[in-house]
């Protein structure tokens, strides 16, 4: 407007028609303005009618119209996106509630074979007394007492590793470990179960250090020891093997079983959430939850973990160790 008028002006128009043009130009320039906001009130308020109505506020957008001008459909637009990224939030926060219910349901029910043994034993005990008067009985008794026992308290760990594992980032404390002292506390924790499936535990080669945290560590390692235990073979000897190899780059400890083995189709599946696979289905109630735990927490600590496999001949996996100088460095330092 300025502009026209300073044209007019130029041209010497009279101040009469330059004023009128003026009043023009407003009166054009309010009816456009009048015009925009009843359109863009009528939306608004439309859209803080429907919201006061509605008790689950993300619904909105199914029920207004699609506006004409351009700051509400870039509205609507955002709206889209935050609606999306919520829905995909509480998507992956409801598998995770599923699967945390599914998990406790068959956590629930392994727990309680051990539970049913060790009731068994007791009312076994009470009826026959004079067993426990046999010292090799009495032995043999209490060693399956204890290796009840010892699947009870590794239940109870993986449900309290299973509910750390989200955070576990914030427990970990890397250290110099000698891996002879891990395995060996693991071993020594398992002993009752070993003895009682008559499983030959071989151990050797593993005089050599990793950089890692030694109690998520030990908990990685049970959960495999467990597996091993769990699905060995109904006859013949049954044996795990736990050694360590190196070369430049890293320390691999290797943990092998002669049990019944992984079928090549479920091997890349073995580390997913509640994956049972066949042995899950045929040979044990399984939660699938213990190797997907390990996976989470190897890589977590910037570990590799491998795992082969042949049908009822072996199981190995291996858990590689990234050699580290740093820890060193700092130490001499």
């Amino acid at each position: 407007m300025v502009f026209f008028i300073c044209l007019m002006a130029v041209y010497h128009v009279a101040s009469g028609l330059i004023i009128v043009s003026c009043v023009f130009f407003i009166l054009i320039i309010m009816v456009v303005m009048i015009w925009d906001y009843k359109r863009k009130s009528s939306f608004y308020n439309e859209l803080d009618k429907k919201l006061e109505i509605l008790d689950q506020k993300y619904l909105i957008l199914d029920m207004i119209e699609e506006p004409y001008f351009f700051e509400g459909k870039l509205l609507v637009e955002k709206l889209y996106e935050i609606n999306k990224s919520m829905t995909e939030r509480v998507k992956d926060y409801s598998k995770n509630i599923s699967d945390y219910k599914d998990f406790v349901e068959m956590w629930v029910h392994e727990v309680k074979l051990p539970i049913a043994s060790l009731t068994l034993m007791v009312h076994n005990m009470i009826n026959d007394s004079s067993k426990m008067d046999d010292e090799e009985m009495r032995d043999e008794y209490l060693r399956k007492v204890l290796s009840q026992l010892t699947r009870l308290d590794n239940y109870s760990e993986l449900i309290l590793y299973f509910i750390r594992s989200e955070y576990s980032q914030n427990d970990y404390q890397f250290t110099k470990n000698k891996l002879k002292t891990v395995v060996g506390a693991v071993a020594i924790k398992n002993k009752d179960l070993i003895l009682e499936n008559d499983i030959n535990l071989n151990i050797h080669d593993l005089d050599y250090e990793v950089y890692t945290d030694n109690k998520w560590m030990e908990f990685i390692i049970n959960q495999i020891i467990s597996n091993s235990i769990k699905y060995k073979k109904d006859t013949g000897e049954s044996e795990i093997e736990i050694y360590a190899t190196e070369d430049e780059r890293s320390t691999t400890l290797h943990i092998r079983d002669n049990g019944i083995g992984i079928s090549k189709a479920d091997i890349p599946r073995v580390f997913d959430k509640t994956f049972t696979g066949e042995n899950g289905r045929k040979f044990a109630k399984s939660t699938g939850m213990g190797l997907y735990i390990v996976k989470g927490l190897i890589d977590k600590m910037g570990h590799k973990i491998e795992i082969e496999s042949e049908v009822m001949e072996y199981t190995e996996i291996k858990i590689s160790f990234g050699k580290n100088n740093m820890y060193d460095v700092v130490r001499n330092e």
